[in-house]
């Protein structure tokens, strides 16, 4: 009995080890991982590479006919009170479920628009920006931050959002195209009188 306790002390340090190598001794960038600062933090924040994003970043890719809003309470407190214009209670919603999950660009773009509609564009744009980063084919957010640069008076950088959606939005109708460049025209023709 005696011999068989350093057998099996050294088999479960071996282990250890072969665990440890498989998790941490490759390198994350084969795995098509990259790190990226954040907007909103400075400090790293982990995504995919481009050619792994899905078109859509939703929580629907876990299980096939789930909603967010099932899968996360805080999440759906958060669309509850989008839905009734409760801005500062959607960002507190929103930023607990960020908590749980800060790599999800709908999040960061909930908390943008959130934002966006206190008039608070600083903090709008850089989460919109950090979704971006997250997910460059996130059509919504590329649609509020075009929207975000019109309220401040920055046509040409909400058109550079419009030329990205028309390249995203491959089959019409495109909702976010078309409400972008609906919203661009507006501005054009206000500030043309």
């Amino acid at each position: 009995m005696t011999t068989l306790i350093p057998a099996i002390a050294a088999a479960t340090v071996l282990g250890g080890l072969v665990a440890h190598f498989a998790l941490y001794g490759n390198d994350r960038t084969e795995w098509g991982i990259i790190q990226l600062p954040s907007a909103s933090t400075g400090k790293g924040t982990t995504a995919v590479t481009p050619e792994a994003w899905p078109i859509c970043t939703t929580m629907g890719a876990v299980a096939a006919d789930a909603e967010w809003a099932e899968l996360d309470p805080d999440f759906k407190v958060g669309k509850r009170a989008l839905a009734a214009a409760d801005w500062n209670g959607a960002i507190v919603s929103f930023m607990r479920a960020a908590l749980r999950d800060p790599l999800n660009a709908d999040i960061q773009n909930y908390l943008g628009y959130s934002y966006r509609r206190l008039r608070q564009f600083g903090p709008a744009i850089g989460r919109y920006q950090e979704a971006l980063m997250l997910n460059p084919r996130h059509r919504s957010a590329h649609e509020h931050l075009g929207e975000a640069y019109l309220a401040l008076g920055e046509p040409t950088k909400a058109e550079e959002h419009l030329a990205a959606l028309e390249n995203l939005c491959l089959l019409p109708p495109c909702q976010e195209y078309d409400d972008l460049k609906r919203a661009i025209a507006a501005y054009r023709k206000l500030a043309a009188h």
